[in-house]
């Protein structure tokens, strides 16, 4: 089995299916940031997405027939999950669904102004989780200095204040 790796062409062969069919997603994880600062900073394993639950059935159904498959893991749920096919190509899927007044009552919990976010990947526009709370998702756990550049780059970029938490790298970069 191959290094996971989803590179720029495979992540928008994956767009292109997506609006092919009529599935509206919006990138997360280290894509956002990517296609927030509109231009790709490092090597991503993965390419994580967040959609409507309504629309996990027939994505699954679309990957399948590609060859993709569940990647067992620990934190597999309805609505948080891995597919993967055996180029080493992953996609984590985070679904949601959301009630009359915008509240999520099932799934990853994505504040309907996080998918407020407008991104470019290789001259592409793409739905993205927006600047400020791609920022917030990357606290509240053990960060890594993956993250920090992340973090760093798009409070930079947005003028955004670094949270606490990534001020050790700051001594170690």
């Amino acid at each position: 089995m191959p290094q996971p790796e989803m590179t720029c062409s495979d992540m928008l062969e994956f767009l292109e299916l997506t609006r092919t069919h009529g599935i509206e997603i919006w990138i997360d994880g280290g894509w956002s940031v990517d296609a927030l600062l509109e231009h790709q900073t490092r090597v991503h394993s993965d390419l994580d997405i967040a959609l409507d639950h309504k629309d996990v059935l027939k994505l699954r159904a679309l990957l399948e027939a590609k060859g993709f498959k569940d990647v067992p893991r620990d934190d597999t749920r309805d609505c948080n999950f891995v597919l993967g096919d055996d180029f080493g190509h992953q996609i984590d899927f985070h679904s949601f669904i959301f009630d009359a007044e915008d509240k999520i009552i099932f799934g990853v919990p994505y504040p309907r102004e996080s998918l407020a976010g407008a991104g470019v990947i290789a001259g592409v526009q793409v739905n993205c989780i927006s600047p400020e709370w791609l920022v917030k998702f990357h606290t509240g756990y053990e960060v890594d200095i993956d993250d920090y550049h992340d973090v760093l780059a798009l409070c930079e970029r947005f003028d955004l204040q670094l949270p606490l938490e990534f001020e050790k790298f700051r001594s170690d970069s």
